[in-house]
Parts: C-alpha cells; structure tokens; sequence
C-alpha cells in the first residue's frame, strides 16, 4: 500500500485494479476501460444476485467467470476489459471484483488530478444535491472531486463521505447507535 490517501481495501484489489489500468494505458484505452469499469460498478449496485453470486463459494470460478462473462457482453465491454474479468475470476478473485473496480477509479483519478470520494445515502441524491456536494469537497480538499455515489437505505438519512482513507459518517443509523451506546452506559 501507498500513503493513507491511497488507501485501497486490501492487496489483492491493488495489485488487479493497477495491473488492468497500465494494460489499459499502454493499450492507449484507459478512457473506454474507465468507461467499462463504471457501468460494471453500477451492475454490481444494481444486481445483489450479481454480487452475491461473485462472493459466494457455492459457484464455481467458472460459473463466476461464465457471468461476468455475459455481464460484459451485454455491456458492450472492451476486449481488454473481458480478458481481464476472465483472468479475475480464474484466480478466484470475482468477490474481490467491486474493490478491484474502486481502486482502478482512484487510479484513473489520480491520473487525472482528481480525488476519488465515494459516497454512500440512503436516497438517491439529485443533481443539485451531487453538485453542493463536490462544490464542498472541492472546497475542504482544495482539488477536484470524482464522486461515486451508493444507495444504502438501512442508512435511514444523512450520508458517509469516504476519500482515500478518510471518512466522515453522519447517517442517521450512525447517530442512533451512538445515542443507543449513551443511553447504555447512563
């Protein structure tokens, strides 16, 4: 691992997600594999039974790789981006695959002069909402933010704000638990 600000979530994801971005940088396809790298992300938010299935050692690294497979094709992958799902899931590392993915985004980042934040609501937050929202990221951090955005509804409200290896919680499930924690110590 590299400085707290790089911090990805475990070694594995490092090693796979800066292995795909330099094939996709020397390729001269880093823009068309980010491309691919985003609408895979939004299929593992969209689909729980995707990524489920990835993480679950019931399948198969075949049957994972079978479906990552098809979830590429549908997408309209590059060729790049395929061999590399394929040699992700041989190595049995499909649950390992939405890390993977982050951390090629915080490369691509990187490259770009930008700071990656993920973001995690308990609503989808709309385009005035997203906007303040990098508005006071790119304030706080003094450069400009690349916002990737998380539905999680047991949140109930507010939000969790997390850049490299900075977080800050203020979901009111967050809240809660501390009032709970309070309560039982009184």
């Amino acid at each position: 691992m590299t400085t707290h600000e790089d911090a990805i979530t475990g070694e594995a994801g490092e090693r796979y997600a800066r292995a795909l971005f330099e094939l996709a940088e020397d390729a001269g396809a880093l823009a068309a594999v980010e491309k691919d790298v985003d609408a895979l992300l939004a299929a593992l938010f969209e689909s729980v039974e995707l990524a489920r299935a990835l993480t679950s050692p019931i399948h198969s690294s075949a049957g994972k790789g079978a479906a990552l497979a098809a979830v590429a094709d549908k997408l309209k992958a590059q060729d790049l981006t395929k061999q590399f799902l394929g040699v992700v899931a041989d190595n049995g590392r499909a649950g390992d695959l939405k890390s993977v993915l982050r951390a090629f985004k915080i490369l691509a980042a990187k490259k770009r002069g930008s700071v990656s934040a993920d973001v995690v609501t308990a609503d989808v937050l709309t385009q005035a909402q997203l906007k303040e929202l990098q508005t006071a990221l790119k304030t706080a951090l003094g450069r400009d933010v690349e916002i990737r955005t998380e539905v999680r509804e047991e949140l109930i409200g507010g939000l969790i704000v997390k850049v490299g290896s900075r977080m800050f919680d203020s979901s009111l499930k967050t809240k809660l638990e501390g009032l709970r924690k309070t309560m039982k110590e009184a």
